[in-house]
């Protein structure tokens, strides 16, 4: 099992860490054990001061493909969750100064909570999924599906030419903006439409 994300798929959150839109998905990877289960509370590692939310839609894959065409791609994901992608923006703004990757930024133990999953065929439309996080009680981060610079299809089928999908795999779309920081006692909550699925304490 991997985790792949997109960065800047939402054009209001490029825009807010003043990067360009892309022409295409920006591709990174998390390992499994940066994968946080159960609500479980996420401990803030002591190497950054500044780690920042980015609540994300994510696919779980449910059966092996490689180069996938977008007409078949929705075929390829049959639940959806909610994520976090934690991010040590410190770590990652010297990262990018240099030129260089930004996996310890993005990658380190737990840095993706990971909600139960839905099956897709109960959530409707899903090119107009709403979700936001609360941080204690106050609404930070609003997104719709409808907004993605590229859609759930055009992913899986731009990640499967270079990286064969398996079952199991999750996918997070991205982060809308309003992005921010977090601190120790910090309260999460993650609503995909009405529907808490994330729920959990910074420590």
């Amino acid at each position: 099992m991997k985790i792949i994300a997109v960065g800047r798929n939402y054009a209001e959150h490029a825009k807010e860490l003043n990067n360009p839109l892309p022409s295409q998905p920006v591709i990174f990877m998390k390992p499994d054990t940066a994968i946080l289960l159960h609500n479980a509370p996420f401990y803030h590692p002591t190497f950054t001061t500044d780690i920042h939310h980015e609540i994300e839609v994510v696919l779980k894959i449910c059966k092996e493909g490689k180069h996938i065409a977008e007409k078949f791609a929705h075929s390829y994901f049959d639940e959806i969750g909610l994520g976090i992608d934690f991010t040590a923006r410190d770590i990652q703004q010297q990262h990018k100064e240099k030129g260089l990757p930004w996996e310890l930024a993005k990658s380190f133990d737990h840095s993706a909570p990971v909600s139960k999953f839905i099956p897709k065929a109960s959530l409707g439309d899903l090119e107009n999924l709403s979700f936001h996080l609360d941080l204690n009680g106050q609404k930070v981060q609003i997104g719709n599906t409808r907004d993605l610079l590229f859609s759930f299809d055009r992913i899986i089928a731009f990640v499967s030419q270079y990286i064969t999908l398996r079952k199991g795999d999750l996918l997070f779309t991205g982060t809308p903006e309003g992005v921010g920081k977090v601190n120790i006692d910090d309260h999460l909550e993650g609503y995909l439409g009405e529907e808490k699925l994330l729920d959990f304490y910074i420590k």
